[in-house]
C-alpha cells in the first residue's frame, strides 16, 4: 500500500504541535503512524474524568478530533490546503476508570473538498471504548491564516 501522507510524519514534530494546546494538558500522545492510520494515547485520570471518575466522554471526543484533524491535515499541502471540522459524532461503548486509550484514525474517504476519518478508541485491554466518525472540510490554507 502506498502511504496516503503528505506531509513528514515524524512522532516528535507532530507531537511538538500539541505544545500549550488542549492535548498538552490532557497528555496526550500520538505514538504510532501506518500507511493509512495514525494512533494516539491519552491518560484516563483526574484531567479526562467526570465526576463519576469514569472516561468524560467529551475527552474522548477531543482525542477522536485531535487523531482526526491531525490525518486529515497530514493528506494536503499545508501552503495550499487545510482541513478543518464539519462535524464529529461517538458512540460511547464501555467506561474506563483509569490506565490509557488508544485510538486509531482510518481514513474512510478522501476527496478534494471532503474527508471523513473513522477513530476507534480502545482500553487497555483491546475493549471497545469509544467509536467516532469525523467529517473534514477542505478549504484554502489562506483561510484559515496558513499562507
Amino acid at each position: 500500500m502506498t502511504a496516503i501522507w503528505k506531509q513528514d510524519t515524524d512522532l516528535a514534530r507532530l507531537n511538538a504541535w500539541s505544545a500549550n494546546t488542549m492535548m498538552e494538558t490532557l497528555g496526550m500522545r500520538l505514538t504510532a503512524v501506518g500507511d493509512d492510520w495514525l494512533q494516539g494515547t491519552m491518560p484516563v485520570d483526574h484531567r479526562t474524568h467526570q465526576p463519576y471518575g469514569l472516561l468524560h466522554g467529551g475527552a474522548s471526543v477531543v482525542l477522536a478530533e485531535t487523531l482526526g484533524s491531525t490525518a486529515a491535515m497530514l493528506t494536503l499541502d499545508p501552503s495550499q490546503e487545510a482541513a478543518v471540522g464539519l462535524d464529529i459524532n461517538a458512540n460511547h461503548i464501555r467506561g474506563v476508570r483509569e490506565g490509557i486509550v488508544t485510538g486509531t484514525a482510518r481514513k474512510v474517504h478522501i476527496g478534494r473538498s471532503t474527508q471523513v476519518w473513522e477513530i476507534r478508541i480502545e482500553s487497555e485491554k483491546g475493549e471497545l471504548v469509544c467509536i467516532s466518525r469525523i467529517t473534514m472540510a477542505v478549504i484554502p490554507a489562506r483561510a484559515v491564516g496558513l499562507k
